[in-house]
């Protein structure tokens, strides 16, 4: 403690501790920022979804000192991924923001296989889509006014239930991406078009009635994919009949005319109302009725019980 009390004393060591700093923590810490390595930089915006090329990055050299420790360093390890979170230019690279496969929102385009089609139509009015409530997964029966202009308004066999695949605005936006403004606020948007999951004979349908007719959108059911896919066997349950039926149309059509003989008249006895019903029954084939139980109906209802924990 007498120690500390002396000026001189406090003095060696104070001189002692700057000598340190100055000569040994001071050069320690230049030559750590002195310290360069080179690492990807990109050179233009790049939205979400999009594939990184050559063009769209740099490899510049840069101070090490507190740079991210996972930054990306070589242009292989970036070109040909895809963005999964936006990156603006002049921004380093990092490994969570970019995929080796495309962005979320744009995978229903990737995994089309040829069996199927997406086809997007106009959302006539708001009313028309849904008051904007349309989603992703969503099964929907596809009404059309004036249907082939025959004054109907009908749903096609062919369209009682199709799947939604995705909702977009009219500045090319998913329902499920947020538009920011300059000044930071979410800027919303209506629902423009929305993309559908069909088969060709479907898309053809669809294609004419965005050409010719008014859309109108009604919600059949939302939930669970295992529940929606039940409505997609009952629709392409019906396909198929619809296909077998305007098949065996044309070959009757297409097979030559047997030649008559003359019969002598008869009395005709009318045809058992069975075999009529049967008969319009295989020529208009009739889809499936998919009833799903809600979430709540299938909940255990409670029961009262006594004060006792005995039921009532």
């Amino acid at each position: 403690m007498k120690l500390l009390k002396n000026r001189t004393v406090l003095g060696v060591v104070c001189i002692a501790l700057s000598l340190i700093i100055c000569f040994a923590i001071t050069p320690l810490f230049n030559a750590a920022k002195e310290n360069t390595t080179e690492i990807v930089r990109m050179k233009k915006d790049v939205k979400i979804g999009q594939e990184i090329t050559e063009k769209d990055i740099e490899v510049v050299e840069v101070g090490a000192y507190n740079l991210p420790a996972d930054v990306l360093k070589k242009s292989e390890d970036v070109v040909g991924k895809y963005v999964s979170s936006e990156l603006l230019a002049g921004e380093y690279v990092l490994p969570n923001k970019i995929s080796d496969t495309p962005a979320s929102e744009n995978a229903y385009l990737y995994n089309l296989t040829g069996e199927k089609r997406a086809i997007s139509v106009t959302i006539p009015s708001f009313a028309g889509g849904l008051s904007g409530k349309l989603i992703s997964g969503d099964i929907v029966s596809v009404i059309a006014v004036d249907f082939r202009e025959s004054g109907e308004t009908v749903v096609p066999d062919e369209l009682q239930y199709v799947e939604v695949i995705a909702v977009t605005d009219k500045e090319g936006y998913d329902e499920n991406e947020v538009v920011v403004t300059a000044d930071g606020e979410e800027e919303p948007d209506l629902p423009e078009t929305v993309t559908l999951l069909v088969t060709p004979s479907q898309a053809n349908i669809l294609a004419e009635l965005e050409a010719d007719g008014e859309i109108h959108l009604s919600l059949v059911y939302r939930g669970t994919a295992d529940n929606a896919q039940k409505f997609i066997a009952a629709q392409e349950k019906l396909l198929a009949e619809l296909a077998e039926a305007e098949k065996a149309e044309e070959e009757k059509s297409e097979a030559p005319a047997m030649p008559t003989e003359p019969t002598v008249p008869a009395v005709s006895e009318p045809a058992p109302t069975e075999d009529i019903s049967t008969e319009n029954e295989e020529q208009n084939p009739v889809i499936d009725t998919v009833i799903i139980e809600s979430e709540q109906e299938s909940e255990t209802a409670e029961t009262e019980v006594t004060a006792d924990g005995e039921p009532v």
